[in-house]
C-alpha cells in the first residue's frame, strides 16, 4: 500500500481556489495556461498555521521521522530541501554510510502529512522509506484508576522531568481502559520515572492498587507489513507453494486443527480460571488492606495520644520544677530577710547596751562636777583639809562606800576638777576619826 505521492493531494495553498494565478480566471471559467513559478517550492509550501492546535507543543519526539533507503552520499542540506515544503526542521541527522537519517518537523500532523506524501517516493532512482522514529523516552502506564485524566497523569509524572505528552487511553465509547502513555523529552527522566514507580505509586487515595510503569513498545500499526517488505528468500517460496486454504473435514489438517482447537480451549479455560483466582485474590487483598488501613489509623491515633500524654506529663514536670524553684527562692529570700532583721535587732541591742553603759559610767563624774561647781559658786574652799574632824567612824565608812564607785568611774577626769583634787568629792561629811585636829587625809 503506497502513500500519496507528490502534489497530487497537497494540503497546502495549492488547493482549488488557493493556487496563485497570473492574470486570473477566464470569463468562461476555464483555467488559464500555467506559468512557471519563480520558486519551484513556492506552490508546495504548506500553510503551517492551519495545522497547529491551540496549546500544542512543537518539535517533539512524536514529530520525528525516520528516513531510510537514502542514496549514498546524500547530505543534510539535500534532506532538508526534500522536506522544505513542510516547514523549518529543528533536527537533521544522516548516516551516509548506512543510508538513513532523522528529521524533526514542527507538529505531529505535519509529520504525518510528510510521511504520507513522501513514503515510497522515488528519489534519485531509489524509493525512500519514511516512518515515525522510535520514541526512546515513552512509558506505558497500566492499572490506572477510573478518575485519572490527562492533566492529572501529567501532573503526577512531571516531577521526574519535562513531559511532551501524557494521555489516558480510552475505548471507542470514551471509557478509560486503565492504560496511559507518558512521553518525556529526555531518556534520563524516563529512567528516573521507571526506577521511582517500580517501588509502587498511587495516584488516587481511594484506589488501593499501585500503578505499573513500563517502557512503551511502539508498533507501526498504520501500515503493518506489506508484501513488498517481506524478505523473499528460499523459505518464503517454500511456504508460498500453496495458496491460503481452509481444512476440510476428514483431512489430516482438519484432525490436527481440532486438536489444536481443544488445546486453545483448555488454555482459554486456564486463563479464565487464573483471572478468577486473581480477582478473588485482589478482592481479598483489598479487604485486608482496608482493615490494615483502619488498624494503621488507630495505631497512629494511639501514638498521637501517647505523644500528647507524654508532652502533658513533661509540661507538668516542668511546671512542678518551676514551682519548686520559686518556693526555694522565696524561702531563701525569707531566710535572708529574717537574718537581716536579726542582725538589725542585735545591732540595735548592742547600741542600746553601749549607750546604757556609757551613761552609767559618766553619771558619778558629772555629779561630782556639779557639786564642785555649786560649792565654788558659794565661796566654799575646795581643800578637803578644812573639813571638820568631828565625823564619826560611820561617816568614814559611808564615805568609803560611796567614794569607791565614784573613784572607779572617774578615771583621770578628776584632775580637771577645780581645786586640783585627785579623787572624787564625797557625798557625806567626813568622820571624826578620819579628820581630826591632828590628822590630814592623803589624796
Amino acid at each position: 500500500m503506497q502513500g500519496n505521492r507528490g502534489p497530487q493531494q497537497n494540503h497546502g495553498p495549492n488547493r482549488p481556489g488557493e493556487q496563485k494565478k497570473s492574470g486570473g480566471m477566464n470569463t468562461n471559467g476555464q483555467q488559464p495556461e500555467p506559468c512557471e513559478p519563480t520558486n519551484p517550492n513556492e506552490a508546495l509550501t504548506l500553510d503551517l498555521q492551519s495545522f497547529r492546535k491551540p496549546g500544542e507543543k512543537t518539535f517533539t519526539q512524536r514529530s520525528r521521522l525516520f528516513v531510510g533507503n537514502l542514496p549514498t552520499g546524500m547530505s543534510e542540506e539535500e534532506l532538508e530541501k526534500l522536506f522544505a515544503k513542510y516547514g523549518k526542521a529543528s533536527e537533521i541527522f544522516i548516516n551516509k554510510d548506512r543510508g538513513f537519517g532523522f528529521i524533526r518537523l514542527e507538529t505531529r500532523i505535519i509529520a504525518e502529512i510528510a510521511r504520507a506524501e513522501l513514503d515510497d517516493t522515488p528519489f534519485r532512482g531509489r524509493p525512500i522509506r519514511v516512518r515515525f522514529a522510535t520514541h526512546g523516552a515513552a512509558l506505558t502506564v497500566k492499572n490506572l484508576p477510573e478518575f485519572v485524566s490527562n492533566e492529572l497523569l501529567e501532573e503526577a509524572f512531571a516531577v521526574f522531568g519535562q513531559i511532551e505528552r501524557a494521555v489516558v487511553i480510552v475505548d471507542d465509547r470514551g471509557r478509560p481502559t486503565g492504560k496511559g502513555i507518558v512521553e518525556y523529552t529526555s531518556k534520563p527522566a524516563a529512567r528516573k520515572a521507571l526506577d521511582k514507580c517500580g517501588d509502587g505509586a498511587y495516584l488516587l487515595t481511594s484506589f488501593p492498587r499501585p500503578i505499573i510503569v513500563e517502557p512503551m513498545d511502539q508498533y507501526d500499526e498504520d501500515e503493518g507489513l506489506p508484501e513488498k517488505l517481506i524478505n523473499k528468500n528460499q523459505q518464503y517460496h517454500k511456504e508460498r507453494e500453496q495458496p491460503p486454504r481452509f481444512a476440510q473435514p476428514g483431512s489430516f489438517e482438519y484432525e490436527y486443527a481440532m486438536r489444536w482447537k481443544a488445546l486453545m480451549e483448555m488454555e482459554k479455560q486456564q486463563y479464565e480460571m487464573v483471572d478468577r483466582n486473581m480477582k478473588e485474590a485482589q478482592e481479598k487483598l483489598e479487604a485486608e488492606m482496608e482493615a490494615a488501613r483502619h488498624e494503621h489509623q488507630v495505631m497512629l491515633m494511639r501514638q498521637d495520644l501517647l505523644r500528647r500524654q507524654e508532652e502533658l506529663r513533661r509540661m507538668e514536670e516542668l511546671h512542678s520544677q518551676e514551682v519548686q524553684k520559686r518556693k526555694l527562692v522565696e524561702q531563701r529570700q525569707e531566710e535572708e530577710r529574717r537574718r537581716r532583721e536579726e542582725e538589725m535587732r542585735m545591732r540595735n541591742e548592742e547600741m542600746m547596751k553601749r549607750q546604757q553603759e556609757g551613761f552609767r559610767g559618766n553619771f558619778p563624774e558629772n555629779r561630782e562636777q556639779d557639786v564642785r561647781m555649786h560649792m565654788g559658786g558659794h565661796g566654799m574652799p575646795m581643800n578637803r583639809n578644812s573639813l571638820g574632824s568631828n565625823s564619826g567612824s560611820a561617816g568614814a565608812a559611808g564615805l568609803n562606800a560611796e567614794n569607791s564607785p565614784m573613784m572607779a568611774g572617774s578615771g583621770n577626769n578628776n584632775n580637771n576638777m577645780p581645786g586640783g583634787g585627785q579623787g572624787g568629792f564625797p557625798r557625806g561629811l567626813p568622820g571624826a576619826g578620819e579628820y581630826g585636829p591632828n590628822k590630814q587625809r592623803r589624796f
